[in-house]
């Protein structure tokens, strides 16, 4: 990996150290030139006659991200974010009264919103996920979880809540958000029916660009939660017919210049390798959870067996507020990620009400061990904030850190069995009402 080359490619790099990579990260050149040069296109031709002319260029994301999913490219849709994929299939489903859905804790606030919308007469009852399943004659009809939490450097076990879906045949929607970019994804082996993902963290596309993969199964058997003409076809006055392929669950507007773009980020992460970038962001996480390790009055909280990219951390005498201002002043940029972002996870790692928020910076391969060992020179006599020493800024890289304040003891309830179904989270169960969307 030739980081010198990464780094020239990356024009943000040369004036600030971004570990943002898990909100928003900095885009290869390649790919803001991409979007130039549609947009110029447009105002030259106009937007139909763009599309026209440049129909190559937009099949792009399909085959990069069918490639890097190791699925087909009609499986594969093009959205505007990853909550409208998500969306798109999620509210499709046909739900009865009495259906049961199984999430975790680390749910994304987006999605756990949804489960609330469909109404749920008894929630958050934890347990472990193949017992859950069996506790009651009829089976759920979805399991839901997030791969990677917003706030978090867990990986969850994607593949074994994937076996115990198939073995159930119970329809799987896996949130690959956070994961999506910085590790290897491979769609047969996770066993998820559908795959959610966003263009703009780790894969380094633009914001306002998302895509769903659903599985040719599971298309078989459900639709998309809203059509229109792109989608579908009228065909007479009460009737019509689906696209045949994923792009049922796409609608004729969105950003083609977007679009453009993110077949060019899948394609430039694909060249680099994803095998060679999950080494890089995990060596380089590894190296800066030691390094912080080192420093007074800061605690890492990061648990499981497997880590990624996402570091999370608290400094007690800095709230997660001054953490970011004072990397701001410096040229170095994170995020905060408050409470209602994952609520249930923050009831349960949070010591009291009142610490509801987080730092979290994110890696990207490019950055070299010399950047992070100046990051995590931290100062903390200075005031009013705290001060960080940087000797040399930090180019783009896939990863992320976050600060955020949890037990002393750093322990988590763990209701998945290790054994069986390694995700080591507590499994919520909802009890839908009658749903709007309930069919027939």
């Amino acid at each position: 990996m030739d980081l010198v080359k990464l780094r020239a490619e990356t024009v943000g790099s040369q004036a600030r150290a971004h570990f943002n990579n898990a909100g928003s990260a900095l885009p290869p050149t390649a790919v803001v030139q991409a979007q130039h040069a549609y947009l110029d296109l447009e105002a030259k031709l106009g937007g139909y006659e763009a599309v026209e002319q440049q129909q190559m260029a937009l099949e792009r994301p399909y085959a990069a991200l069918a490639q890097m999913l190791s699925c087909e490219p009609d499986e594969i849709a093009i959205v505007t974010s990853a909550t409208t994929a998500w969306q798109q299939v999620f509210f499709g489903l046909p739900f009865q009264r009495g259906d049961r859905i199984l999430t975790s804790r680390a749910e994304y606030g987006s999605n756990y919103l949804a489960y609330i919308q469909v109404g749920n007469e008894e929630a958050s009852r934890g347990g472990a996920l193949e017992s859950l399943i069996k506790e009651r004659p009829q089976k759920p009809v979805l399991i839901a979880v997030t791969h990677v939490p917003t706030s978090s450097g867990r990986v969850y076990s994607a593949e074994a809540v994937g076996r115990v879906a198939q073995r159930e045949g119970i329809t799987y929607l896996l949130d690959a958000c956070q994961s999506i970019g910085q590790m290897p994804l491979d769609v047969r082996a996770l066993g998820c029916d559908y795959l959610t993902g966003t263009g703009r963290k780790y894969l380094r596309g633009p914001r306002g660009s998302g895509f769903l993969y659903a599985s040719r199964k599971a298309m078989a058997k459900h639709e998309p939660a809203a059509l229109d003409i792109h989608g579908a076809t009228w065909t007479g006055e009460q009737d019509y017919k689906l696209d045949p392929t994923a792009k049922r669950y796409e609608v004729y507007e969105m950003s083609m210049a977007a679009k453009v773009g993110l077949g060019v980020a899948v394609e430039y992460a694909l060249n680099l390798g994803m095998p060679h970038i999950w080494d890089r962001v995990c060596s380089l996480a590894t190296l800066m959870r030691q390094k912080l390790e080192e420093l007074p009055g800061l605690e890492l909280h990061d648990k499981g067996r497997q880590l990624c990219g996402i570091i999370s951390f608290s400094l007690k005498s800095h709230s997660p507020a001054e953490v970011k201002a004072a990397l701001a002043s410096k040229g170095i940029n994170i995020s905060v990620s408050a409470a209602p972002s994952t609520l249930l996870d923050f009831r349960t790692l949070l010591p009291t009400p009142a610490l509801a928020a987080s730092s979290r910076a994110t890696w990207p391969p490019a950055h070299g061990s010399t950047r992070v060992q100046s990051f995590s020179r931290l100062e903390t006599s200075a005031a009013p904030a705290c001060s960080w020493t940087v000797a040399s800024r930090l180019s783009m890289e896939r990863a992320t850190a976050s600060s955020r304040a949890v037990p002393a003891s750093g322990k988590q309830s763990s209701a998945w069995t290790a054994q069986r179904c390694p995700l080591k989270d507590t499994c919520q169960t909802v009890f839908t009402k009658k749903p709007a969307n309930i069919r027939g």
